[in-house]
């Protein structure tokens, strides 16, 4: 289980992440990552439909996912929101298949939203600089 304060639990955090991050998708998974700043702890939210499959195949989804998820936060502590959604064939993959199309997802999803991210603004530093 992932601690409280990398998890996203409310519509809002989804409707964000999902919305304005950068998405990958591969055959048993898509991921959306949206960089949030060096602060903030990275989060993950999981979307698994009843598409996927009973509850018992949509909870061994959810619990490989989380592991998944688990080890990104160990490489990546701080400054993501990340939302991965499972596709119906996750329910029949074998676990390295799962973690190699999570694993490249997560990859492509992340360095995209990074090169997406705007520049910190210099005026908010409170240093003007010289004028030429």
């Amino acid at each position: 289980m992932l601690p409280e304060q990398h998890r996203i639990r409310t519509s809002t955090q989804f409707k964000a992440t999902t919305r304005s991050g950068a998405r990958n998708g591969r055959r048993n998974v898509v991921v959306y990552a949206r960089p949030t700043g060096e602060g903030a702890p990275t989060r993950f939210g999981f979307v698994v439909s009843k598409a996927v499959g009973n509850a018992v195949r949509r909870n061994k989804v959810k619990r490989r996912l989380r592991e998944l998820a688990q080890t990104t936060v160990r490489q990546s502590p701080y400054g993501w929101d990340v939302v991965v959604r499972a596709l119906p064939p996750a329910a029949g993959a074998q676990w390295e298949e799962l973690a190699g199309d999570y694993a490249r997802a997560w990859r492509s999803a992340s360095s995209r939203a990074a090169d997406r991210a705007p520049a910190p603004d210099k005026r908010s530093t409170g240093r003007e600089e010289p004028q030429s």
